[in-house]
Parts: C-alpha cells; structure tokens; sequence
C-alpha cells in the first residue's frame, strides 16, 4: 500500500488476475474496482529470460520480477511526497497489432515516427521523446539499464528475437483488453486474439469502415448494388466486434456535410468510384478473395483499392452510425496522408448535432493538437468521448501536460485510455506506462494542492483507464 503523507492518497495495489483471451471483462462505472499491477503478471508465474546465446531459456521469474520493480521504483524516485497511481487497469479501447517477425533498424525507425521517410543521412528517428522514451522505458525490460544506448537496445531486441519481446513488453504494459482495429496491414501484424493471448488479456475487434467497401469492390459489385452490399457486409464484419472505425480524415478531411448522401448520390458516387477502381485494379480474383493482399488490409484495399470519394466516405460513416456500435473516428495527428488542418474534430460539429439523438457513441481518437477542441465538443454533446493515446507515446516527457489538458473541458466519464500503438510492442508499453505516469503526476499535484480529494481522483483514475471504455463498448454484455 502506498500514502502520501501530503494528501491521505492512499491506492491499494494487487495483483490482476489475467483474463482469458476470448473473453471480454467488464467493470462496473464510475467505481471500479482496477488497482493491480501495473506490470500485469502474477510474480508466481514462471517467466522466458532470454540469457546471451540461449534465447528462451526458462529461468525464474524473480529475475523479470526484480526488472519490472526497479523500473517502478525509479519511476517514483524523486516525486517528493506525491502518491505514484501504481496499479490502475487499462482497457486500451484503440490499438493495432504487432510485426510477427524480425526488424531491421531501418524498419524499426520507420514504425517509430509518424513520417513515411527515414531521418536524413548520420541521424535517427530514435533521437525523440518517443525514442528517448523506449530507452528509458523499455530498455530494463529487456534486461539493460533505463536510458541504454540505441545500439545496444536493438542488438538486444535482435537476440531475444520478436516472440519474446512482445511477450514482455505487451506483458508488462499490463492493459486489461485490447480493442484492436484490424484494418491496416493485417496480415503483417499479430490478430486480435494472439495479441491478447502475448500480453495475457482479452481482446475484441474494431472494424474499419473503409476497409469493407474496398473488400467489396474487390469482390465485384455494381453502382446499383452496392449501397445493399456494403450493407450486408458490414453486418458480416461486426458479427463479433465492439466497435466500428472511419479514417474520414485521412481518405478526405472532416471537413464534411454533416448529413447522409441520397440514395442517388450514392449511385453516382459509387459508379464513378467503381470505374476508377476497375482501371487500376490488377489482373487477379474477382470472386471476393483478396487476392495479394492479406485479409482486412484495408489503406489501401488489399489489391490496391482506396476509399476516397467523400460521398461514399459520408454514407459508410453513416452505415457505421445505423449499425448501432460506437464509431471511433480519427482526429488529429497521423502519418503523412493527412493534411492536419483538416483533421480538427471542431470540423464534425455538424455531423455530432446530426447524430446527437441516434444513441450512439461517437469516439474522437487521439485528437492532438486539438484535444481542447474535443474537450469542448465532449462538454456540449454527451454522446462525445476523446482520448489522446496516439500523442502520449510522441510527446514522451511532456505527456503530462497533454494529459492534464485534455482534463480541463471534457467530462471525465467521457475520456478514454488508447495507445493507438502499431507494429512495435514497444508502443503498446509506452502508451501504458506514459499515461500511467503522467496520470499520477497530474492527480498527485491536484490532490496534493487540495484541489482535488484523494477519492476523486481514485475514482477518475478509475473511469478513465478502463471503466468508461467497459460501459461505453459493453464488454460485459
């Protein structure tokens, strides 16, 4: 048990109970009951440490034990007083998979900055506070001292071989349940439930709404037709899932007419999308396979197809809405693709006003720089949630004043944990551990101040790193 002898904050940590893979946890909102180890494994458990030339060996899991204490022990070094919020649970309610195999450096940078393009010539993408961060964070996990040389860390990384680092990072990130978005390089990245089975928790799918009419025009589809197919499709796709996604912002901008198209503009919308799409498709299948792609690749479509027309982005964003699941839409920050003024949330005031009475979830990924923007549209319009996942892991060290930011408007029944991690299992870490820092540095210095009581923030640190997520998905339905 840890106190703060400023503030009476007293947080109770225990030991999670791991959950099965297949099998959504619920937690009861606004007070639940999510204190554990933020490590996320029972120190009985026997743990594969890697030694020098025996990559794999069983040894006792004391040795991962005293690596994951330390790492939480320097993390409170120095705090002077304040209480570390050890132990909240995590439902990390936006992430992808991981890479399968091995990585080169350059494909390690690359999946280490939001940029498409390697840093020039004599320097490192690693030279970040995402970079600086995986060093910090990481590097003990991997059996190195916090802040271990690049070099080092990556030889090491090599060695141990991808199996074992992503049992111990996604281990130690110690995240309840991942909802994971399978839309993007599928095929390249761990599914869903060998995602959950690496870290020890459950996951569920979120379904990308592009993705399944590029798979339907892949599989051969008329103008007329298609509104129908796509229809049945995404009904098919979200038998299992909790969730659907639109990457508006990347295809177009959110800067959209806010109601859904006719059934006429869709005709027109998807023929001339379908006669761009038949010209540049390669010779392969026509019979719905997704033939050399991988299944649910879908930025683009598995053979090449991109969902561009604002048109048709409008009536799959709305498709999702009728379906009934919270959408998740991307807002802010991203890779090149996405020209970031148009990736403000403010732009979808309209569309929020237009669906503010269908009973549906309208989840605001990552929002950053635009969080405060979010804030305020979750404070007017219930239905509004907001994370700021993605922006935690690049800011590193200054994820703090990010965090408390996105406190400072928004309800705090409507805020969320996500990583937005992908491809590196170093992501799905950072993402837990920055925003379970910064959670403490932030509820710690409010309480401390006497702004806040030690029972409300236990009680925001609660909603917000799995509670509301639980509600708002129904994994306990």
């Amino acid at each position: 048990m840890i106190t703060s002898p400023v503030a009476g904050f007293v947080v109770a940590i225990a030991i999670r109970h791991t959950p099965s893979p297949r099998r959504r946890v619920a937690y009861p909102c606004p007070a639940a009951n999510l204190w554990s180890s933020p490590l996320g494994r029972s120190h009985s458990t026997p743990a594969r440490i890697a030694a020098p030339g025996r990559v794999g060996r069983r040894v006792p899991a004391a040795i991962e034990a005293r690596a994951r204490d330390n790492l939480r022990a320097d993390a409170v070094k120095g705090r002077s007083g304040a209480a570390m919020l050890e132990g909240v649970r995590l439902v990390d309610h936006h992430c992808h998979g991981v890479v399968r195999g091995p990585l080169d450096r350059a494909a390690f940078e690359l999946l280490a900055t939001e940029s498409d393009r390697p840093a020039p010539p004599g320097c490192t993408t690693l030279d970040s506070q995402l970079g600086f961060a995986i060093r910090r964070w990481c590097a003990p996990l991997l059996g190195l001292a916090p802040h271990a040389p690049a070099e080092d860390y990556l030889a090491r990384r090599d060695q141990l071989g991808p199996a074992e680092v992503n049992r111990r990072l996604l281990g130690a990130a110690g995240v309840a349940t991942f909802l994971v978005d399978t839309g993007f390089r599928a095929g390249d990245l761990l599914t869903p439930a060998e995602l959950g089975a690496a870290a020890g928790a459950s996951a569920a799918e979120v379904v990308r709404l592009e993705a399944v009419a590029e798979r339907v025009a892949e599989g051969g589809v008329s103008a007329d037709g298609f509104a129908a197919a796509y229809a049945d499709a995404l009904a098919t796709a979200t038998t299992d899932a909790v969730a659907v996604k639109s990457v508006l912002a990347y295809r177009h901008g959110l800067d959209i007419a806010p109601e859904p198209p006719t059934a006429s503009q869709v005709r027109t919308a998807a023929g001339r999308w379908l006669r761009r799409a038949e010209a540049a498709l390669p010779p392969g299948p026509r019979d719905g396979s997704p033939g050399d792609g991988s299944p649910g690749d879908g930025s683009p479509g598995a053979r090449g197809l991109r969902l561009d027309d604002p048109v048709l982005l409008r009536h799959v964003l709305w498709a999702g809405v009728q379906r009934g699941l919270p959408v998740q839409i991307h807002t802010g920050f991203g890779d090149p693709d996405l020209d970031l003024a148009r990736a403000d949330p403010a732009l979808l005031t309209g569309f929020l006003r237009a669906v503010a009475d269908r009973d549906v979830a309208i989840m605001l990924l990552h929002c950053y720089p635009f969080h405060r923007q979010a804030g305020y549209l979750a404070q007017v319009f219930p239905h509004v949630y907001l994370d700021v996942g993605l922006a935690l892991n690049h800011v590193g060290a200054r994820a703090p004043a990010v965090l408390a930011e996105s406190l400072e408007l928004a309800p705090f029944h409507q805020v969320l944990y996500s990583s937005d991690a992908f491809g590196l299992p170093e992501l799905h870490l950072l993402g837990a551990a920055l925003f379970r820092e910064a959670l403490a540095e932030v509820l710690d210095g409010w309480v401390a101040a006497g702004r806040w009581s030690g029972a409300d923030a236990r009680r925001v640190a609660d909603m917000v790193g799995a509670g509301n997520a639980a509600r708002v998905y129904r994994l306990g339905d």
